[in-house]
């Protein structure tokens, strides 16, 4: 935990104010990474290890928090929404918001190095949505904190025979506990503390295990570089995901935001219930990328290959069934394993890969354990299907097409998250569509085809949040994004994910004379 975010008493830092660190390298990166910015006189709680996936090397220490440290940080959200002025200052919000963006902009260079190093991700994502594009979107919430329609006039209405001037307010939540996963560490810290901070709430944000490290390093930015008033963010860190259930449980807490698996989500869910507290939740996907008779064949099937090769297929929205006109199926199974054997696995620092390692050896053999079972399953595999053998370090499974499956089967179905690509045939539009929406998820999707607008028909049939059609990119800070079914409850980013953290009130006056 960073107990100086999370309620404990300091004057703004002085300008200039100091960076988190200096030197350059990995070196000079675990240096930092492994320095806390605790609280005067405090204990320091202990301290967990954070591996470079590619190498299985420390990366760095982060702060184990216990569930005092976690009991602090939601005490000091609560006093800081309750008697700060924070919740009632868009501007300060909003300068606070382009101070945190510009801190992490000074920083980029080192920020990119340590994500690479503990995410796994490959580099050129960071120049996007593992690290350049949310950075920007705080810009985003930060001026649309200051233009919002904090209040709307209703007009004059008479119920009951009194005339009244109705007005609708719409205020912050409250606080908000924000539990992150570790794929897109930035992005989705990010897309959940940009909007919640914007619209006035307190947070405390609880991220994963395994990336700690960066959401360290812009604690300290938020910390060193910044006026954010003691309490309004707390970040606290634990090799245990046990602190984010009590997050869950705290009746101090009034919003929770989640982003992670469907199974995690309902245990999230029936938790909050017990308080009844509002939740977001970002779950699972088994996106489907359907290809239409009149497409490029060979162009589209290329294209979905790199997508579920990227970072090594662990994003929630990343499409992960083919679905390939019957007619042309070898067709399209030939260039996407063409495809996908080409891409291999790569250093995550080098600006070439696209497909990293996974996470974590838990997640190299769960991935291997779906392997296992397409194969049980009846399925083979065009390409790939298990480790590289010439990566005898680090959590790497090579980009894998399995064929031979159809829609029902388990590794169709199931959310994989690992670079793993299921080819299935369909007969035309509707028994794509109805493909494609056979299954739990519901969260993204693509269609590709050579008439756009056949193409715009199928997209909106399918139950799913977002869809990308002939190579669209739905993405965006401005673009609300979530899922259908059991991908989820509610929108993150856009202002309908500004929405999701604020509450209506009415008042009412009277009007006229009466």
């Amino acid at each position: 935990m960073l107990p100086s975010l999370s309620g404990t008493a300091r004057e703004p830092p002085a300008r200039p104010r100091a960076a988190p660190g200096s030197g350059t390298g990995r070196a000079a990166l675990r240096a930092r990474a492994g320095a806390g910015s605790g609280r005067k006189g405090a204990a320091m709680s202990g301290r967990f290890a954070s591996v470079n996936p590619a190498t299985e090397e420390v990366v760095g220490e982060a702060r184990d928090g216990t569930p005092a440290d976690m009991d602090a940080a939601i005490g000091a959200a609560r006093e800081a929404f309750d008697a700060g002025a924070w919740s009632a200052d868009p501007r300060l919000r909003a300068r606070c918001l382009r101070q945190l963006r510009d801190g992490l902009v000074a920083h980029a260079s080192e920020l990119r190095e340590l994500t690479v190093a503990e995410a796994g991700c490959p580099v050129f994502l960071t120049y996007g949505p593992q690290l350049d594009a949310p950075v920007a979107d705080l810009g985003w919430f930060a001026d649309l904190a200051e233009s919002y329609e904090w209040s709307r006039d209703l007009g004059v209405g008479a119920p009951m025979g009194m005339t009244s001037r109705r007005t609708l307010l719409r205020e912050p939540a409250g606080v908000v506990g924000a539990i992150t996963p570790w794929n897109f560490p930035h992005q989705i810290n990010l897309a959940k503390l940009g909007p919640a901070l914007a619209a006035g709430n307190t947070v405390v944000l609880k991220p994963a295990p395994d990336t700690p490290l960066v959401a360290e390093f812009m604690a300290r930015i938020v910390q060193q570089e910044t006026d954010f008033p003691p309490g309004v963010l707390g970040v606290v860190t634990s090799s245990s995901h046990a602190l984010g259930a009590q997050l869950v449980a705290d009746p101090r807490v009034d919003l929770v935001s989640f982003t992670g698996s469907t199974a995690t989500g309902r245990s999230v869910m029936a938790s909050a219930a017990a308080t009844v507290k509002r939740v977001f939740l970002e779950l699972g996907g088994k996106s489907a990328y359907i290809v239409l008779e009149d497409a490029d064949i060979g162009s589209a099937a290329a294209m979905a290959a790199f997508a579920v090769a990227t970072h090594a297929g662990q994003g929630c929205a990343i499409t992960t069934r083919l679905l390939l006109p019957r007619a042309r199926f070898d067709e399209g199974v030939h260039a996407a394993a063409r495809t996908l054997g080409k891409l291999g696995v790569g250093d995550p620092a080098d600006p070439g890969t696209v497909c990293g390692p996974v996470i974590s050896a838990a997640q190299r053999d769960r991935v291997e354990s779906y392997l296992r079972l397409a194969v049980d399953e009846g399925g083979a595999f065009a390409c790939g299907g298990g480790r590289p053998p010439e990566r005898d370090r680090g959590f790497w499974i090579e980009p894998t097409l399995v064929v031979g499956v159809p829609n029902s089967a388990r590794v169709a179905q199931e959310e994989i998250f690992g670079p793993v690509l299921v080819a299935v045939p369909h007969d035309g539009d509707d028994d794509a569509v109805r493909i494609a929406n056979d299954s739990p998820y519901g969260l993204s999707g693509a269609v590709h085809g050579g008439d756009e607008e056949r193409a715009l028909a199928v997209a909106r049939r399918l139950r799913t949040g977002t869809v990308g059609v002939n190579g669209g990119q739905w993405y965006g800070g401005d673009v609300p994004f979530g899922g259908y079914k059991q991908s989820g409850v509610g929108r993150e980013m856009g202002v309908l994910g500004f929405e999701e953290y604020l509450e209506s009130k009415v008042v009412a006056t009277p009007h006229g004379g009466q």
